[in-house]
This record gives structure tokens, C-alpha cells and sequence, in this order.
């Protein structure tokens, strides 16, 4: 497993400081450790902390946290070398002792500690929240979600200034390991996808150390997240509105070419790269308050696997069929035949396959649905909160 998106950093708690280790063994040793934060007897330190430390002429450095009762905290060196990330949210109001230990080449020790207690529970806490839980199995253009919510499930955003310090935050590991970035779509939303689709058969796992982080104005993020994903095969689908096909290629083969119908003059659908972002084999459209009386309509479609938020989907088409491959006469949707329509939907992974469409004279609207692959890598990047140009 390889990082490729990694938000490990010091999270300062209290006042800065701590004394050099005294050498575990006899005789003078050069080998020096030091915890930086939180310092010994330090208070009110975030959930969220880290144990900050440095060493000198130390050929390896292990760190233990506890509780006063010998309870351990699992965790892990960051990837700095200088702190090590708990493995989950630390407990409030508790007291923990931190132990720092440097090997040097002589073979002498220098051990250290540092005792700090844990803050009360915020009363204003934001909850976060991934789109997708464990064991999924996503498409290869899935964009990775993660969404900041309050207790009745409405978006909360993050403050511009403190979302560098979220995102730091937020680790990224794939197998194999391929180059990624986060980019903040706003406060209350951060998508991350790699710099060219997934690889079929990619294992992704994602991790937030966000609990107990504060995000200003007493605000705090109220917890962890670790996810665990599967890629599927590689299924993409290339739409021509000039030829009213859709191309359908499944793991680098030509599996199906199937005859649609698009968006009309009036309602065209919009041209762009989109990725499944739902789907049912029964929907109901009702676009009533959208169109009006005279335009709006209710209508119960079959297959429908959405494209966008604003409601283009693809499905089966509920006229003769006459008009696949020969007229663009829906409000948007790509419309095919009944049977093409329950192939598609049989072949296609849940979440995040890609579907281009080319040709029309309407262009996808960033935002509307999981646009990320409308961005260049260099505009997608620019997008973080960490990037430095």
C-alpha cells in the first residue's frame, strides 16, 4: 500500500516545550528525544492531537501513549518522521501519557514522557460524513466524497481558513498506488480523485483523523472516518449526439453500440464527462414544478442510472423507440431501448463510471453531479486547500 494523499501534521495543542530524554542505559549517550506537543502537563488539548517530537542521532523512535489506567493507543509514526497519529480520536477528558523512546547506533536509549489531559466535549460539533461506506464497490471514475454536516443533515461548511488543516487530515492510500488530489467543490463538500481513472481492481482506503478538530468559532469536527473500497471493471460509455450512439466499452473491449435519443433543440443534454451517480430500476419523474403545467409531466421510467443533480439520467425510453438513433426528442435524458437500457444497467458498477457525451450545444455545469473529470489535473489540483502552485 502506498500513500499518494497524506494530511499528516502537527496538530499544536497548549504551550510548546519539553526536556531532552534521560539516556536508558549507563554512560554518557548522544542521543537526545524530546516530545513537542502536547507538552507535559499540558490541558484542554484537542481529540484530535498528535504527539510532536524530535530526536537526535537516534537510529530508530517508537512512541506509546496511555492512559493512567495502562490502557494503550494504537497508532503510527507519521510519514515526517517527527510525529506519530493515534489511530482513532483520543477519549475526552482523560489523561494520557505519552512515551517517547530513541535508539541510537551506541545502542543507548533516550526516554521521555509527556502527560497532558484531554478537553471537555464541545457543545457545537459538525458531523462528517463519506458517501460511500466500507466494503463498496465504485466504478473507475469515482470521485471520493466527503461531505460536513450538521445534526438535521444540512450541509455545515468548513471555513476557508481552516480547511488546509482539515485536509491535512484526510489520507489517501491505494493499491497501486496512484497520484491524487482533494479539491474543496465548497466549505461543506471536498471531492479527491486520482490524476487519470482508477485502476480496475484498485484497493483505496481512506482515513480522517477529524475528530475533535477544531474549525473556528467554538465549532469542532465531531468525528473519524476510515473507509475501505473496491474498483470494479473498467466500464465507460462515450455518447455522439451527432451519430445518436452510445459506444459502450467494458474493460478496453467493445462490448455494445447502442442507438439513443438526447436532450431536444429546446432541453438539450449537456455535453461533458459525468460518472453514475445512482441508480434505479424503477424511477418516477415528476418535473411538474420544474417545466410548468404545460411542459411538466409525470412519468414512471425503468433503469434509470442518474448522470447529474439536476436531473439528466440514462434509462429506458417510454415511446415507440422509433426516434433511437435517428431524433433527440427527450428533456435531457439519453434514452434507449428497453433492452439496451437493462443490459446497460446490469453491466455497469453502482457508483462512478464514466459517461462522456459530445456534440450537443449545452456543456456541463461544474457541480451538477460528480464533475471532477471536467478539470484538467493542473486546474483539479489547484482546488486544495494544500496546493502550493
Amino acid at each position: 500500500m502506498a500513500v499518494v494523499a497524506c494530511g499528516t501534521l502537527l496538530a499544536l495543542a497548549g504551550c510548546s516545550g519539553g526536556g531532552a530524554g534521560d539516556p536508558g542505559g549507563a554512560g554518557e549517550s548522544s542521543v537526545k528525544a524530546v516530545i513537542l506537543e502536547p507538552a507535559d502537563a499540558t490541558t484542554d488539548v484537542i481529540t484530535a492531537t498528535e504527539i510532536g517530537f524530535s530526536t537526535e542521532n537516534a537510529d530508530d523512535s517508537t512512541v506509546e501513549l496511555a492512559e493512567l489506567d495502562g490502557s494503550t493507543v494504537d497508532g503510527e509514526l507519521g510519514g515526517d518522521g517527527s510525529s506519530w497519529l493515534p489511530a482513532g480520536q483520543l477519549e475526552y477528558e482523560t489523561t494520557y501519557v505519552a512515551t517517547l523512546t530513541a535508539v541510537g547506533a551506541d545502542g543507548q536509549n533516550a526516554i521521555t514522557t509527556s502527560t497532558f489531559t484531554t478537553m471537555p466535549e464541545p457543545e457545537q460539533t459538525i458531523r462528517v460524513f463519506s458517501f460511500v461506506g466500507s466494503e463498496a464497490v465504485v466504478g473507475v471514475g469515482m470521485p471520493l466524497r466527503i461531505e460536513f454536516k450538521d445534526d438535521d443533515d444540512s450541509s455545515h461548511p468548513v471555513p476557508e481558513e481552516h480547511r488546509a488543516e482539515v485536509e491535512r487530515r484526510m489520507n489517501v492510500r491505494s493499491d497501486p498506488p496512484q497520484a491524487g488530489s482533494w479539491r474543496w467543490v465548497n466549505g461543506a463538500e471536498v471531492h479527491y480523485r486520482p490524476e487519470k481513472y482508477w485502476e480496475p481492481g484498485t484497493q483505496i482506503h481512506y482515513q480522517l483523523a477529524t475528530g475533535g478538530l477544531p474549525v473556528g468559532d467554538g465549532w469542532y469536527l465531531r468525528n473519524d472516518l476510515s473507509v475501505d473500497l473496491s474498483v470494479g471493471n473498467e466500464v465507460r460509455m462515450e455518447v455522439d449526439n451527432d451519430s445518436q450512439q452510445m459506444q459502450v466499452t467494458i474493460d478496453g473491449t467493445v462490448e455494445r453500440t447502442i442507438p439513443v435519443s438526447l436532450g431536444r433543440r429546446d432541453f438539450p443534454s449537456s455535453s461533458g464527462t459525468f460518472v453514475i451517480m445512482e441508480k434505479y430500476p424503477e424511477y418516477e419523474f415528476d418535473t411538474r414544478e420544474e417545466f410548468g403545467p404545460e411542459e411538466g409531466y409525470v412519468v414512471d421510467v425503468e433503469y434509470a442510472m442518474r448522470l447529474t443533480h439536476g436531473g439528466e439520467f440514462i434509462h429506458a425510453t417510454v415511446r415507440s423507440g422509433a426516434e433511437l438513433g435517428t431524433e433527440n426528442v427527450t428533456h435531457g435524458c439519453i434514452n434507449m431501448a428497453r433492452d439496451n437500457a437493462e443490459w446497460l444497467f446490469e453491466h455497469t458498477n453502482r457508483w462512478g463510471d464514466p459517461v462522456t457525451i459530445e456534440g450537443t450545444s449545452r456543456q456541463v455545469e461544474l457541480g451538477n453531479g460528480w464533475t471532477d473529470w471536467n478539470l484538467s489535473w493542473e486546474e483539479y489540483q489547484r482546488g486544495s486547500a494544500l496546493f502550493d502552485g
